[in-house]
């Protein structure tokens, strides 16, 4: 798998953490795995592991989840999330993460991943503005400028949807990929006008003292949160390991959603680079909690009248040529029954 500068800065950012003991498994997880071997499994993340849209997964990592279910994680980060079901279809990862949304684009083009959790019954992204720049809908965006991560990330399609909303082509405004840090800083220091992109971004530019709106996306466009991602070939040849880390994963995610304070405690334990930063952490963690994670599903489930209707929606912009077989954009397998 190609390498960019992102990949090598997450991976090398992810082994300090581990070897530092702050994302290696407990002394529990030890305990209970004994001398088995734990599975090695490559897993892609969309953007760097610090990512607070990555809690989850790094909550699992330290609080030793996976561990557990006898899993060793390898992050590799590469640069969005279509990039990342195109490098898992391509066999260079084990799963990853993506948007729900993702098997929607990517299908059409021949890639065969699926979603096989859905981690909140709400978008991950969000519609951010600077509350300085007069956009109260979608139509006031003509002549403005937008940020996102990268032209490759899920983002920049949710873009083109809130744009059609506005009844706006992607020539009526200026979209510049910043990367995850140049994505928020453009909106901080002015280059953009607003940005489509994670809960969190919103809050670096507020630290800034700059003041912003927060829109969910499906105010505008139909979407779904974030999602891990598996090839069909990994699904049908080793079910057994997505079902365990999606079964960690989903216990790490209802804990955040049960008690965000609680868990932000953790995650400031657990990542040496939010060390000092509990308030921020916090402050976005309740977000997750209140508007992105909360479904009348169970946790990682996909209901499929959304799953269509999102797709609906990107064949009726154009964003996609045609529809797939809903059945084929997911699947509800891995799902924890409730207890």
């Amino acid at each position: 798998m190609k390498r960019n500068r992102w990949t090598a800065w997450g991976h090398k950012a992810l082994c300090a953490m581990v070897a530092a003991g702050t994302l290696g498994m407990t002394a529990g997880a030890v305990q209970a795995q004994g001398a088995a071997p734990l599975k090695e499994v490559t897993f892609l993340l969309a953007a760097p592991p610090g990512e607070l849209a990555f809690a989850p997964f790094m909550l699992a990592q330290s609080r030793g989840y996976y561990a557990k279910e006898g899993l060793k994680i390898r992050w590799i980060t590469v640069h969005g999330g279509a990039a990342v079901g195109k490098q898992l279809a391509a066999g260079n990862g084990d799963i990853g993460d993506a948007l729900g949304d993702t098997p929607i684009l990517l299908r059409n083009n021949g890639i065969e991943v699926k979603a096989v959790a859905l981690m909140g019954g709400h978008p991950l992204h969000q519609f951010i503005t600077r509350a300085d720049r007069g956009i109260a809908q979608a139509s006031d965006l003509k002549g403005k400028t937008l940020s996102v991560m990268s032209y490759e990330d899920t983002s920049y399609y949710v873009t083109l949807g809130i744009l059609a909303a506005g009844k706006l082509a992607k020539s009526d405004v200026t979209i510049y990929a910043g990367g995850p840090n140049g994505v928020w800083q453009d909106v901080a220091n002015g280059r953009s006008d607003g940005l489509v992109g994670t809960p969190e971004w919103g809050a670096r530019v507020e630290e800034t003292g700059v003041k912003v709106h927060y829109r969910p996306t499906d105010q505008l466009t139909p979407g779904m949160g974030q999602a891990i991602i598996a090839s069909d070939k990994k699904i049908a040849s080793d079910p057994e390991t997505i079902a365990k880390f999606v079964r960690a994963t989903m216990q790490a995610m209802s804990e955040i959603e049960a008690d965000p304070v609680a868990a932000s405690k953790a995650y400031v334990e657990a990542v040496p680079s939010y060390a000092g930063k509990l308030e921020f952490v916090t402050k976005v963690l309740t977000y997750y909690a209140k508007y992105v994670f909360p479904s009348r599903l169970r946790p990682g489930e996909f209901d499929p009248t959304i799953v269509a209707h999102v797709q609906t929606s990107y064949v009726d912009k154009k964003v996609v040529r045609a529809a797939q077989p809903v059945e084929s954009l997911y699947t509800n397998q891995f799902i924890p029954v409730r207890r």
